[in-house]
Formats: structure tokens, sequence, C-alpha cells
């Protein structure tokens, strides 16, 4: 009987194991197909040259002459192809002197670390505990998958980071642009926010939010 167990325990941990095996060495996306829940349809691996499993974008400086003062740079399966399935990415984040990145959230889990500046980052936990620290060049902190987290340029130079995230379509929500950069009602974002109509059309003005 004990034995019986064993082998069905066995047989269920390799099952499991196995569905985590890929049967192909890559799968570069084709993106002229759309994405489905197991990601892009594959490009014949005859077509495809090194070139293909190289991307140079996160070596030029993202725009900062934004609201926020912070250039990101995705490199994703829809930026870069061979990534599709293989869940990983990164990320170049250039933040202004005073710029932020804004209070958002991954499906993921993320890994940051500092190239050059300071900055201050953090995350709040589901019992609401902020955890933060000022980090310098070299420092590297998690964000735990799902949990809203932010970084601020506290230097006075800029700042430059590298993120890597364990998907190849990590997703990217902010409060901001989710309350205000869409057609939710004004007086639920009142309702929602507690603040005044006059704040809430303020916002959605520099968010584009309409309604």
């Amino acid at each position: 009987m004990e034995l019986t167990k064993m082998f069905l325990f066995l047989s269920f941990f390799a099952s499991i194991s196995s569905a985590h095996t890929n049967i192909v060495d890559f799968c570069v996306a084709d993106l002229n197909y759309p994405v489905g829940p197991a990601g892009y349809p594959c490009k014949n691996p005859a077509n495809l040259t090194v070139d293909d499993f190289v991307y140079s974008g996160l070596g030029v400086s993202g725009n900062t002459s934004n609201v926020f003062g912070v250039g990101v740079t995705f490199a994703i399966d829809l930026t870069f192809p061979a990534l599709n399935g293989l869940d990983i990415s990164m990320t170049r984040l250039d933040i202004g002197v005073g710029g932020v990145v804004p209070m958002h959230s991954h499906r993921v889990s993320e890994l940051i670390i500092v190239i050059q500046g300071r900055i201050i980052a953090g995350f709040i936990s589901s019992d609401t505990k902020v955890y933060y620290k000022t980090l310098k060049k070299g420092d590297i902190m998690i964000f735990p998958q799902s949990l809203l987290h932010f970084q601020v340029n506290v230097g006075k130079t800029p700042a430059l980071a590298f993120v890597s995230l364990n998907s190849a379509r990590p997703n990217f929500q902010t409060t901001s642009t989710s309350l205000f950069g869409n057609d939710l009602p004004t007086n639920l974002i009142e309702k929602l926010t507690l603040l005044d109509a006059e704040q809430v059309k303020k916002l959605k003005s520099i968010f584009g939010g309409t309604n």
C-alpha cells in the first residue's frame, strides 16, 4: 500500500515537472499572429540567425521629459521576440533628477539593480506594511509578485537602473493611470479615493481621462 502511494506521488510529481519542460530549445515569436495564453507561435527555426537572439534597445537612454520624469525601455516579447515562452524579460529605467517610477504592480516578481545614482525603492505588502530603502550603485532589491512598488530618484544626478522580471510579458499597471487615464466616472473616483471632483478632474486632464 505504501509503495502504491509512493508511486502515485512520484508519478504526480513527474507530471507537474514535465509540464514545465520545453520540447524545443526556443520559440522566437512570430508577431504576425495573435498572442495566446502560452505566448506567440514560433518562427521557423530554419529562418533564424544570431541577430534574432540579440537586442540593443537597452543601450539607449529613455526619454524622461514627461510628468513623472522617467524613461522606461522594455525588452519583452513584443520588442525582443526571442524571449517568447522563456519566462524572463528586462527593463531599463532612466529616472531624471526628482523623477519617479509611480506606484505600480506586475503579475510577476521584479528584481532591480541600480547602475548609477541614488533611488528610494520600496513595496507595500498585502497587510499594508511598507518596505523601502535608499539604494545606491550595485544594490539590488526584490519586489514580490503582484505587490505595489515604486522608485524615486533622491540623488542630485539622473539615475539608471535595470530590472528583470520572470515573464516575457510581465504587464505594467500604474495606480494613477488606471484611475485617471480612462472613462471611469469622476463621481465614482471621488468615492473610491476620497478626492474631491476638482482634484479628480485635474488628474484626469494630466493622464488623458474623460467623464
